[in-house]
């Protein structure tokens, strides 16, 4: 098996950049699947500082120049080459260039992630060399530009007329996939509910798994103030600010608040301010096995659709019980009750839940092990195993180039 990975972003050691947990995904899941004897090699979007290619993990990497107005995930205030570099964005694909990358590998399978820089038009590519597709949701981009369906500091009940305008041409693009992977059952369902993926003839759900080898269950509560710890970026979406002014009038002797994660410091000074007198303490930038052995539980009180957080699956494999937004993904891993909370994520309702947490604190050990047991039932061999199978049964009903392709109907059932 020949499979080839599709990401925006691929951190390797020579460009190590990230964003968010689906590059890291993307990453992990190709240097497993290449450990395991499948022949892989993945494409990301280039841009200054990222070579044209380079070999890591046992994995190919060859760059793939975005044709825009600049590279993606560049800061971009001028709102007006912010709209244009959106609606170029899918009609600027280099197509000739993905299908010379796709030809010199020779895949049986093309497995896309995140799709900015390299659009859709990677999918064009392999359906025009006979390939079949598999795409895994890792967040909104084919729905909506920013990619995270929240606006004006909400999430957004549906999709506006703009972004349904300057996806339409992704939208359609959705039709050449074969078999399509939600990182959560509601990310999926969203997809769907918009008329996506009319001719996948496979549907299905593969979670986030953890894949830290050197994550090991942190050291159970043992007394003192509770730990409340924070990893991430600290966008509006992510609800930190909600999270930090939660903390007002709680007794700093009975929990305080660790935020992992760059923050600027005339941002942590805004944060100190919504919670005076708060123990609220900024660590930088902290390796993730180390952050879990600082905290007693993790905070991410999201207030998007948050697909399916690799915070979360994190956290409950090191032992950490979650407290989530009832939002995206995070209820279908956190169990409120019994390996963290599930709060609306307002700030009253916070409060009103960490100062519970903080009442009943000799609770916190069960809910600990409650965590580590459900982090572990489930690992990135699984999820090694469920995509293998996935690009085996999609190459077994591969339409050559060239040749017409079955409607969804007449192909066989997933």
């Amino acid at each position: 098996m020949r499979v080839l990975i599709g990401s925006a972003l691929y951190p390797t050691p020579l460009a190590p950049r990230t964003l968010g947990g689906a590059e890291i995904f993307a990453r992990d899941l190709a240097e497993r699947l290449a450990a395991a004897g499948t022949a892989v090699a993945a494409l990301r979007t280039g841009g200054a500082g990222i070579p044209a290619e380079e070999t890591a993990g046992g994995v190919a990497v060859r760059a793939i120049p975005a044709r825009n107005l600049h590279p993606p995930f560049e800061a971009r205030r001028d709102p007006v080459r912010r709209l244009l570099w959106h609606a170029l964005d899918d009609w600027a694909g280099d197509a000739g260039r993905l299908g010379h990358a796709i030809a010199s590998f020779r895949p049986d399978v093309v497995h896309t992630n995140t799709l900015s820089g390299l659009t859709t038009a990677l999918w064009r590519a392999a359906r025009a060399a006979g390939v079949p597709v598999v795409h895994t949701l890792h967040d909104y981009y084919l729905t909506c530009p920013r990619c995270s369906r929240f606006s004006g500091g909400a999430r957004c009940a549906g999709t506006c007329g703009g972004c349904r305008l300057l996806t339409r041409r992704r939208r359609r693009a959705t039709a050449l996939v074969d078999a399509v992977v939600g990182v959560s059952r509601r990310i999926l369902d969203i997809h769907l509910a918009e008329g996506l993926f009319a001719g996948a003839a496979t549907r299905t759900v593969v979670r986030n798994a953890c894949s830290v080898a050197d994550l090991v269950p942190g050291p159970r509560y043992a007394g003192g103030p509770v730990t409340v710890g924070f990893i991430g970026r600290a966008t509006p979406e992510k609800g930190l600010d909600r999270l930090a002014a939660a903390m007002a009038g709680l007794p700093p002797d009975r929990v305080r608040l660790v935020v992992a994660g760059r923050v600027s410091p005339p941002e942590q000074a805004r944060l100190r301010a919504l919670a005076p007198g708060a123990d609220l303490a900024f660590l930088g930038f902290v390796p993730p096995a180390a952050f879990y052995g600082r905290v007693d539980l993790v905070a991410l009180p999201s207030l998007w659709e948050e697909p399916a957080a690799l915070v979360v699956v994190e956290a409950l494999a090191a032992g950490r019980p979650v407290l989530g937004s009832p939002y995206g993904g995070t209820p279908e891993l956190v169990r409120d009750g019994e390996n963290g909370w599930i709060v609306t994520p307002e700030t009253g309702a916070l409060r009103a839940a960490l100062a519970g947490i903080a009442d009943r604190p000799e609770a916190l050990s069960a809910m600990q092990d409650a965590a580590l047991r459900a982090g572990r039932a489930y690992g990135f061999d699984d999820v090694v195993r469920a995509y293998r199978d996935l690009y085996g049964r999609v190459s077994a009903t591969a339409v050559p180039a060239g040749a017409v392709a079955a409607t969804p109907a007449q192909r066989p059932a997933a």
